[in-house]
């Protein structure tokens, strides 16, 4: 979700400069800074940039910036005229004398030097920074999309190490049944003297070994894997998606490290664990 674009154009002696920039967040949460002139488009520009980005904190400015020969000073001449008459009238009514330096004094009185012309937006000014805006909100996405295509290599390598892990659990996971037999027999048979009902003891041993059995952790692991891709393929809008399923396959590898008693086991679903944990971290950065 992270980006930045940025497009400068001309007009009529004019720089207009668009800059755009968006972090990670749940919903779209937009900032504008607006030059004055553009205020009364500023609706258009959030609706062009929530179209277009749907999700992020993003921070938008645009600003005006005068090119080519320099403005004249803006001295309001008449303004000027009507202070001094008003002064000279109430220095000689009060009796005070008049400044020696009359124009640094008229210069300082209120909106001598200020503009007084209006600016007003055309429809050729507005078209340019309107395509300004589009094209910083392009750049952006372009971003995005670099860094999309590297979230999507990073999770794929993150899919196949997990499933790789997986497949390393199969053999274990015969072995430990036999082991979980024999070492029950074992503690019988160490105990003198005990007389057990051996239809009864197999059955209780079934029941013990369907409990620790992980098929069904396993099975639903691989269908997440595989939805995970299959969602990561699908186009735009999906992070929060690819974000429950992240959840969910947590579940199953946490299940399988509950019903898991041999080292060999626990210690491939820690290396699946961090793997996982990857992914959750830079899903955050899916739009």
């Amino acid at each position: 979700m992270t980006g930045y674009g940025k497009f400068t154009a001309e007009h009529l002696g004019k720089k207009i400069t668009a800059e755009i920039k968006s972090l990670n967040s749940k919903a779209l949460d937009l900032n504008l800074r607006v030059a004055p002139i553009y205020r009364e488009k500023e609706m258009e520009m959030r609706n062009m940039i929530a179209q277009t980005l749907e999700r992020g904190k993003v921070e938008f400015s645009i600003w005006v910036e005068t090119v080519g020969h320099p403005q004249e000073c803006p001295i309001n001449v008449s303004l000027m005229q009507a202070y001094h008459k008003k002064l000279t009238e109430a220095s000689q009514a009060c009796g005070i004398a008049e400044p020696s330096d009359w124009l640094t004094c008229l210069l300082r009185m209120p909106d001598v030097m200020t503009r007084t012309e209006t600016l007003e937006l055309t429809d050729e000014e507005w078209e340019v920074a309107r395509e300004a805006t589009m094209n910083a909100i392009n750049a952006l996405m372009d971003f995005r999309r670099q860094e999309g295509a590297a979230l999507q290599q990073k999770f794929t390598e993150k899919l196949d190490n997990i499933e790789r892990l997986l497949a390393q659990i199969e053999p274990y996971e015969k072995s430990r049944v036999e082991k979980i037999r024999q070492r029950i027999l074992d503690n019988l048979q160490s105990i003198p003297e005990v007389e057990y009902d051996k239809g009864r003891l197999e059955q209780e041993m079934i029941y013990y070994i369907e409990k620790l059995d992980i098929s069904e952790e396993k099975q639903r692991l691989a269908n997440h894997l595989q939805y995970f891709r299959q969602t990561m393929n699908d186009g735009h809008g999906q992070g929060k998606k690819l974000g429950f399923i992240a959840q969910e396959m947590g579940r199953e590898i946490n299940t399988t490290g509950s019903k898991s008693n041999q080292a060999e086991m626990q210690n491939i679903v820690v290396r699946m664990k961090d793997e996982l944990e990857q992914i959750k971290e830079q899903v955050l950065n899916v739009m």
